[in-house]
């Protein structure tokens, strides 16, 4: 998913998701452990939405401190 679809998302949503692609992302571990290629790709592209959803819910956080601050 791109980040604009994500920063569309509220701040409960995005930590919504971000629990399902830890929990999918531990499934496709444990696949690649039994050495399942197919999951290979899918892990990658998972790996990085969680670092979008992360980056968009820290950069929320920032913002936020930064009106509380002013």
């Amino acid at each position: 998913m791109k980040a604009e679809k994500f920063r569309e998302l509220e701040s409960k949503e995005l930590r919504s998701r971000l629990q399902e692609i830890n929990e999918e992302l531990l499934r496709l571990r444990f696949q690649l452990s039994l050495g399942q290629v197919e999951a290979l790709k899918k892990y990658r592209l998972l790996k990085k939405d969680r670092a979008r959803v992360l980056t968009i819910l820290r950069e929320r956080e920032l913002a936020a401190a930064r009106e509380g601050a002013n």
